[in-house]
């Protein structure tokens, strides 16, 4: 796939309409609101979302957010389970950054009215796999996301100068004299060109490239597919990390089941009723995710069975009813008692460890751009996430973006033009986008997943070009086009990098190259522009 595209759309300057404002953001979930709320009254401030502002990731998010919030805990506990988890690749400074702010962040949210579980006066603190201490703080027991995410609202809504966006859809960045200078967007059935003295990506990750994911049908890699085309590059692409435990019905929608079920002692278990974790490793269930993962998909080989088990009846029913309300109704919802009944599971993909690289403040390689969030590459997680570190992410470096932008924002000059590209030769109309889209999600299940091999990443990366020979001729005119764009560009970073990585190191393992690299641990990069081969 040539990656020359320089934009999506070619609009007449006559059918775009423009408008200024000193900070743009791109994306309403814990980052690119946090951002907002950082940058402050100052400034006006334009916060856009793909959706509506409850149809992201964050809001999804169940399990909680890690910190250290309790006397027994310590940052340096939290950090060093980070660095484990992350398999050699994390940055030690993005992470002392973010273990040493969480609190601090977790403490605004409940000043703001956040509300957190608590025993007394005290916040109740869940364990997940790879933590050595109870750190998750959650919210009515596993609906911690939709309450971050209207405690953030809430106090968006105080900004003076601030307004919230929703159904715009990003369609590429604005690029002026080598500087950011806003974007352009999809509005009302109208292109409005942003001119932004500081733009913010927040645009959250890219969990659509795949069959089988936890994400909402936004999650397309739209700021990665954005940033490749400005010229930006991105890093660690081949790390996508797997969640073990999503509702498998056959038929229904994948539904995430938090890890702090298995924190509280949920068991995995086979057709046979068998705890099969046991014999993977040493932590069983509450082993780092990638872990649970290859060993759910590898006994499923071993026993030829679709799915597993997820164990909660030996549990007090009580508890499980209280603690996670969320989980017991979307089970009900397929007339499964969780308290006398065996869930059925499968992993799904869940998340992107790369993404746009980054300083601690957020900064990328192109001048008035700043990425934050699970678009980012941080060098939080390295190679795999900690569990419950995304919201902390996005809580700490959406802070540190926003006041970095606010500070370094400057108004683009009057001497402006749309970004060019080259001429369409197919009108987009001679693609059925749904089906290429779902060519692409089984192309990456199957062979860019949880196990992979030389051979199936080579025919990956030969596939996702050969379809965008073609695809990169057209000319789209709706938000579904741009997004197959979008997921097909993004798919050919996380292939070609992980065929460029001949070893296994966190959540990506290749059975012809089993064990980690020796020698130090090298960061994986996606060029913005590769040769045909």
């Amino acid at each position: 796939m040539s990656l020359h595209l320089q934009a999506l759309v070619a609009p007449d300057a006559n059918d775009v309409d423009i408008l200024d404002t000193d900070l743009l953001i791109l994306g309403g979930g814990v980052a690119g609101l946090s951002a907002a709320i950082a940058a402050g009254d100052g400034l006006e401030i334009l916060c856009a979302t793909k959706d509506t502002s409850h149809s992201s990731n964050t809001d999804r998010a169940q399990g909680g957010v890690a910190a250290v919030l309790s006397d027994d805990d310590s940052v340096a506990s939290h950090r060093d389970d980070t660095l484990s988890v992350g398999a050699g690749l994390c940055d030690p400074e993005a992470v002392e950054v973010v273990v040493g702010e969480g609190p601090r962040r977790i403490r605004d949210l409940v000043d703001w009215g956040g509300d957190f579980d608590r025993e007394g006066e005290k916040l109740l603190l869940g364990l997940e796999g790879g933590h050595s201490h109870r750190r998750v703080a959650h919210a009515h027991g596993d609906r911690t996301g939709m309450e971050i995410q209207k405690t953030l609202l809430h106090r968006f809504e105080k900004l003076a100068k601030a307004r919230l966006w929703e159904h715009a859809f990003a369609v590429d960045l604005l690029v002026e004299d080598g500087r950011c200078a806003g974007a352009l967007l999809w509005k009302d059935h109208r292109f409005v060109a942003v001119r932004a003295g500081s733009t913010i990506l927040a645009t959250g990750g890219g969990g659509q490239l795949y069959r089988e994911t936890t994400n909402p049908p936004i999650a397309t890699a739209d700021g990665c597919a954005m940033a490749l085309r400005a010229g930006l590059r991105l890093r660690d692409m081949e790390f996508v990390q797997f969640h073990p435990t999503t509702l498998y019905v056959a038929g229904s929608a994948r539904h995430l089941i938090t890890e702090a079920v298995r924190g509280e002692g949920g068991y995995l278990r086979d057709m046979h009723g068998e705890r099969f974790m046991v014999n993977y490793h040493p932590d069983a269930e509450l082993a780092p995710r990638d872990v649970v993962s290859r060993s759910i998909v590898r006994h499923m080989a071993a026993t030829g069975t679709s799915h597993v088990f997820l164990d909660l009846t030996h549990l007090d029913a009580g508890y499980i009813r209280k603690r996670f309300p969320r989980l017991v109704e979307t089970c009900r919802l397929y007339h499964l008692d969780v308290t006398q009944e065996q869930i059925p599971i499968h992993p799904s993909a869940h998340y992107m460890m790369g993404g746009i690289a980054a300083d601690l403040h957020g900064r990328t390689s192109l001048v008035g751009l700043y990425v934050c969030g699970e678009v980012a590459s941080s060098g939080l997680h390295g190679a795999n996430r900690l569990a419950s570190n995304s919201l902390l992410e996005g809580l700490v470096f959406g802070q540190r973006a926003g006041v970095a932008a606010a500070g370094e924002t400057r108004r683009p000059s009057r001497r402006w033009a749309l970004p060019g590209r080259p001429d369409f030769t197919l009108d987009g109309s001679v693609i059925n986008a749904p089906d290429m889209l779902n060519s692409i999600k089984s192309l990456m299940w199957r062979d860019v997943g949880i196990l992979r091999s030389g051979p199936g990443l080579d025919g990956a990366v030969k596939t996702l070009r050969s379809w965008g020979d073609y695809l990169m001729q057209c000319a789209f005119t709706t938000p579904e086009g741009w997004e197959l764009v979008n997921v097909l560009m993004a798919a050919e970073a996380v292939a070609s990098s992980a065929a460029r990585r001949k070893e296994s190191r966190g959540a990506h393992f290749r059975s012809d190259f089993p064990e980690p690299a020796q020698g130090e641990a090298v960061h994986g990069w996606h060029p913005p522009v590769e040769e045909n081969s």
